[in-house]
């Protein structure tokens, strides 16, 4: 895989630059004044304060997570088709990780449709019935297995043609 990637005129691969630039920032981390711009970054992005003065969630939460939930789809979605990239090539690696992720969230949309949260509800769901709590959820459920599905086609047809 990392011989078919793009060499620059330095001979390192995209791949290559992504790991030096990462391992720069590890390092720079070590630096107090580094980890303090970081922090001031950051709190100009997000802000300190869940809620303004009057009650209502600030801009900060929105921006806390959309960055927690790309960093968590880059990790542990990311690590896994890495890995397994490596042993079984990118195409089949991004089939069996595609049918891995949604079966999983397919599984996880089944279990909270079934078992929706039955303790003290937020003041943002207090108008919604047993059956509306759970139609997010069960969208989740009903759009993963058809992806989960359709990974599964995919696997079965790039099997049949490997066997030819």
């Amino acid at each position: 895989m990392i011989a078919r990637l793009h060499r620059d005129e330095r001979g390192l691969s995209l791949l290559e630059w992504i790991g030096i630039i990462l391992a720069v920032f590890v390092l720079l981390s070590f630096v107090p004044q580094f980890r303090a711009l970081l922090a001031d970054v950051y709190d100009w992005m997000v802000g300190r304060h869940n809620v303004d003065a009057v009650g209502d969630p600030s801009p900060g939460v929105l921006v806390r997570g959309i960055i927690v939930a790309i960093s968590a789809l880059a990790i542990f979605v990311g690590t896994v088709w890495l890995i397994n990239s490596t042993n079984l090539g990118n195409r089949l690696a991004f089939l069996i990780t595609g049918a891995g992720f949604f079966g999983f969230l397919a599984i996880v949309g089944l279990l909270y449709t079934l078992y929706a949260p039955r303790g003290v509800r937020p003041r943002s769901v207090e108008g919604l019935s047993a059956f509306e709590i759970r139609i997010l959820p069960g969208s989740l459920m009903v759009g993963s297995a058809i992806l989960f599905v359709m990974f599964l086609a995919a696997l079965s047809r790039l099997e049949a043609a490997q066997d030819e």
